[in-house]
């Protein structure tokens, strides 16, 4: 058995490489094999949001706080809130972040393949956050 503490972990900024805008992520979950799951806390700052990205094995959300925004590629942009959960494929391209006037905090979980949890790509345009 292994707790992991509150006081023992960090949050940190998130890369500008993987996000637009303001971005806290806070570890809650990091596995040793042969388990692969991980997991983290994020808050998004009203209008910040993750660039397009994968999952190998796909990614669950669960929408702790605030309102945000979904999308996969070729649907609608999609709001979500608190108290949702978010489920996207294996390989299904997609982002998502806060709404333009709220912050938005969801528990990211995914599982690593080959030591790999995600794919990163271009950063989500205003005209493609607005839904436009």
């Amino acid at each position: 058995m292994k707790i992991n503490r509150l006081e023992q972990r960090h949050s940190n900024p998130g890369p500008e490489d993987w996000f637009t805008g303001r971005v806290r992520m806070e570890p809650l979950i990091q596995t040793e094999s042969p388990a692969r799951v991980a997991g983290a806390s994020v808050t998004f700052e009203p209008g910040a949001r993750t660039a397009w990205h994968t999952h190998p094995l796909g990614q669950t959300l669960i929408v702790t706080a605030g309102v945000g925004r979904v999308q996969r590629e070729g649907g609608p942009v999609e709001e979500i809130r608190a108290g949702d959960v978010v489920w996207f494929e294996p390989g299904e391209r997609h982002w998502h972040g806060a709404s333009p006037t709220l912050a938005m905090t969801h528990i990211a979980i995914q599982e690593a393949l080959d030591g790999k949890t995600v794919d990163w790509f271009d950063h989500v345009t205003d005209t493609q956050y607005s839904g436009g």
